[in-house]
């Protein structure tokens, strides 16, 4: 059986004061980093799919 996730009733997410340059800064890198991870997980991918056709 699964269980039901709750629906959360929220005006929004986090403080009300606008974010600061440091923290859109620490978004933005940690952004870039995670789609950096995600095209060198696609190339490691490809690299394998690649070697065993190869190999078969």
């Amino acid at each position: 059986m699964k269980r039901k996730s709750a629906e959360l009733d929220v005006d929004f997410i986090g403080g009300q004061d606008p974010m600061t340059k440091e923290e859109e800064k620490a978004i933005s890198e940690f952004l870039k980093a995670q789609i950096l991870l995600k095209a060198q997980k696609q190339i490691r991918s490809t690299k394998t799919t690649q070697q065993k056709k190869i190999i078969a």
